[in-house]
């Protein structure tokens, strides 16, 4: 028995404010679409993921799942609809190829799904063609009389419905292809109107839907208060200037103009490899050099990104966040100082967090030493993660 995840990314979202669609405005260091991406990739009996997404969307979906580019179980996207309905019937369109035996249908804008909540939702359907997470009503609920309160509505029986919402795939994929047209309001009315059951799960109050500005601001406090092993690291580098003609200098993940570059195994970019040591000492995984050493051929002249992004990766596989990173870069030519927003854009592009968690600064040491004799270029760095308590 094979389980899909169906993630609907196609909405503009612009209750929620932003200058991109909230699905991929960032939320703890990464968009908001990833986490639910991630949520899925991280269960054992999920097979395949894939994302319906608009059709202008493309370059903002790749971006918010850089580093998945190689994961089997994440299908490319397909492109959504008008309308949410629209939408996840060509999601099972595309999924029709090679059907699943279920399929789970979530909004890409509800970032805290819990697995035991997947769990629940599986083992629901093996006694029903389709289950849903839901939240029974316990407030008083009042009719809106032109701004004042008029009259009550009984809660008995009320339930609050989120997603994911899991279904045995032919049965709603033949439900959708039946309601087509019809402006129902979510996956367990297509079930209902089409004649099936579906049975409630209890759902969890922190799987809220992100929808207005304020909900951003709630859920950076959720993920805070999920990710209370706050832990720091600090890596130190340095990379002698080399005598090969042409050599390039690369800093911070950028070419900088210079008449010599590093000598190093790989393009020796001392403050990426600082920033690296950094973030693997804070997971207390080694250093670079065991990740990546000089003796294996394959790094021979190799972007230090590709070091970077490994250790960023390290981070997310363990449901974690880069807080905060801070590099300092020691030499006393060239002048970094004409560099510094590049190489923090630079950085922050790698790691995939805001750029305002990505500090760069630059000094001399006056003179002294070998950074001071103009031998070579230092650098030091401090990273601060959250992991999960």
């Amino acid at each position: 028995m094979t389980a899909t995840a169906l993630i609907v990314a196609a909405g503009r979202g612009s209750r929620a404010g932003g200058e991109k669609p909230k699905q991929y405005q960032m939320l703890g260091g990464k968009p908001l679409l990833r986490h639910s991406i991630d949520a899925f990739l991280a269960h054992g009996a999920i097979a395949r993921v894939m994302a319906v997404i608009h059709p202008s969307d493309m370059d903002e979906y790749r971006a918010a799942t850089k580093g998945l580019e190689y994961e089997p179980r994440l299908l490319p996207p397909c492109l959504g609809g008008s309308a949410r309905q629209d939408s996840v019937r060509l999601g099972l369109e595309a999924l029709a190829h090679e059907p699943p035996s279920f399929v789970l249908i979530h909004d890409a804008a509800r970032p805290f799904l819990r697995q035991d909540r997947i769990d629940a939702l599986l083992d629901m359907l093996k006694q029903a063609p389709g289950a849903i997470l839901a939240i029974p009503v316990v407030d008083t609920l009042k009719r809106d009389g032109q701004g004042l309160a008029h009259g009550g509505v009984e809660r008995q029986g009320l339930w609050r419905a989120q997603t994911p919402q899991a279904f045995r795939f032919s049965d709603i994929l033949a439900a959708h292809r039946q309601s087509a047209g019809l402006a129902l309001t979510d996956d367990a009315a297509v079930a209902e109107h089409a004649g099936l059951g579906v049975r409630l799960v209890p759902g969890m109050e922190e799987n809220f839907k992100v929808t207005e500005p304020a909900d951003f601001a709630r859920a950076e406090r959720q993920l805070l208060m999920q990710l209370a092993d706050i832990r720091t690291g600090q890596g130190f580098d340095v990379h002698a200037f080399s005598d090969q003609p042409g050599r390039k200098l690369m800093i911070g993940g950028i070419e900088i103009a210079h008449d010599r570059g590093l000598a190093g195994h790989s393009d020796a970019d001392v403050a990426l490899h600082a920033l690296t040591d950094a973030i693997l000492g804070a997971l207390a995984e080694g250093d670079i050099g065991q990740h990546f050493p000089p003796s294996d051929a394959r790094w021979k002249n190799a972007d230090s990104a590709a070091f970077l992004r490994h250790a960023a990766d390290m981070v997310v596989q363990r449901g974690g966040i880069i807080a905060h990173c801070d590099v300092t870069i020691i030499c006393e030519a060239p002048k970094i100082g004409p560099h510094r927003d590049a190489i923090r854009a630079r950085i922050a592009d790698i790691l995939g967090i805001a750029i305002d968690r990505v500090s760069v600064k630059a000094t001399t040491t006056e003179k002294l030493g070998f950074t001071g004799r103009r031998e070579g270029i230092a650098a030091q760095a401090v990273a601060t993660i959250r992991l999960p308590a």
